[in-house]
């Protein structure tokens, strides 16, 4: 080696050296943090921040709706984040309150009650264009303005579901000003309609948040069923690093609480029961959620893993009499654990493996079942676990799986003839006419 070139091997090792030291600073916050303008990668860990009351007779912010409420998340907002509190007491929301980053919205329990009205549904009567800001109804409503609202029709281009959220923040008789364009077009043809229907906390692109000791109640005998894809109690879209612990979330007509597209989000000994369709659904694109000491019950399906949720770990949680399913997990949602879960008297079947053959590979690959025990499942010919389609790589260990009603044709483990690599160990299984059945 030339001296040339061992001086530029050795420059190059010193570069090397130097970059592995940089990237190890990185990881860790350095001893000494300070707060530098426009740099939060390693805020100080501050003692205090700032903290603000809402209460319907005392509190630093007084009142009964989400105006107040959402007057408290801003102001906290406004000066870097903080906490708010919201007092005992039942608040009643005409639109959601919408979270921001770095906030922690904390209740006194299940005695702070934040709920809705009933909801209307009334036909617009003058077509909207995507780049419209306004919206005309068909009569005169009880809509305000400050309402949250569902603007729903058939797209006049291709027939698919149009759904726009949006604010009415302005009115000349029955023309309604809306919070921002539409951008997409909302045509006579499609008969396109509007509803007071908005989830109850609400946020999109933010992070690090925590909503905690709260009771969400969606007022579900008054209200038209919400898609979960768009409300809920809860309802996250495209969020990071979200702690939602120890709230209740009930009776709303859809989800309990849904996340979209949401990152490291945390449910944390929380109690979703009595809603329309899923308990807790984490959605589409979701990576590492955790759903923790939870009791999730008498929804339409328990758990729900969307669309490509991995990573994720469902553990010790109380599943039961929910309507069809206590776990559903399918579309491409890969290497999540379920351990050691509860999962009781399902209406059709305590853990389903969903059938998808929309693509070349989208089922629920390298999922593990550990440790659960999934008792009373479905009908006379319930299943306590389905995996359905061309599943792979699944292993089910050590779970206890129990029929204590005759035994008629319920079955413990049913394996589709296409799935792959399905392990089976040290299960035990009592009370079917079949244990396993593959086929």
């Amino acid at each position: 080696m030339s001296g040339l070139d061992r001086r530029a091997f050795v420059a190059g090792c010193g570069s090397l050296v130097a970059t592995a030291s940089l990237v190890q600073a990185e990881k860790k916050p350095p001893r000494f943090a300070r707060a530098t303008d426009g740099d939060d990668r390693f805020e100080p860990n501050w003692n205090e921040r700032l903290t603000l009351t809402v209460g319907q007779k005392t509190g630093d912010l007084r009142g009964s709706s989400d105006k107040v409420i959402q007057a408290a998340v801003d102001y906290v907002a406004r000066l870097g984040g903080g906490t708010v509190k919201i007092l005992p007491g039942q608040y009643t929301f005409r639109n959601s309150v919408h979270l921001r980053s770095g906030m922690r919205i904390v209740g006194s329990g299940a005695d702070t009650i934040l709920t809705k009205g009933p909801s209307e549904r009334v036909p617009l009567v003058a077509d909207s264009d995507w780049y419209d800001q306004e919206i005309t109804l068909s009569k005169k409503t009880r809509f305000r303005v400050g309402d949250g609202i569902v603007l729903q029709g058939k797209n006049p281009h291709n027939g698919s579901q149009t759904v726009i959220k949006r604010t009415l923040i302005a009115k000349s008789g029955n023309r309604y000003k809306l919070d921002k364009g539409l951008r997409k077009n909302l045509w006579l043809t499609g008969k396109p309609t509007c509803a007071s229907l908005f989830p109850l906390l609400t946020s999109e692109r933010t992070q690090n948040v925590i909503i905690e000791n709260l009771a969400l109640d969606g007022n579900r005998k008054n209200n038209e069923n919400f898609n979960g894809n768009y409300g809920g109690c809860i309802f996250l879209q495209d969020c990071r690093r979200y702690q939602i612990r120890k709230v209740i979330a009930r009776n709303y007509n859809g989800d309990g609480i849904s996340f979209q597209i949401c990152h490291d989000v945390h449910v944390v000994d929380c109690h979703s029961h009595d809603n329309a369709d899923l308990g807790v659904h984490p959605g589409s694109g979701s990576q590492r959620p955790k759903i923790l000491h939870c009791k999730i019950e008498r929804n339409t399906i328990g758990l729900f893993w969307c669309w490509g949720v991995k990573f994720g770990l469902a553990e010790k949680n109380h599943i039961s009499k929910n309507r069809n399913y206590g776990i559903s997990i399918g579309h491409n949602d890969t290497d999540n654990v379920m351990r050691n879960n509860d999962v009781y008297d399902s209406g059709k079947v305590g853990i389903l493996f969903r059938n998808d053959t929309r693509g070349k590979d989208f089922w629920a690959n390298r999922n593990l079942i550990e440790n659960n025990r999934i008792i009373n499942s479905g009908p006379a010919k319930g299943i306590a676990i389905d995996v359905q389609g061309k599943t792979r790589d699944v292993k089910i260990i050590g779970n206890v799986l129990r029929e204590n009603r005759a035994p008629m044709k319920r079955v413990a483990i049913r394996i589709s003839k296409l799935a792959k690599g399905i392990e089976l160990k040290n299960n035990k299984m009592a009370g079917f006419s079949q244990q396993v059945v593959k086929g």
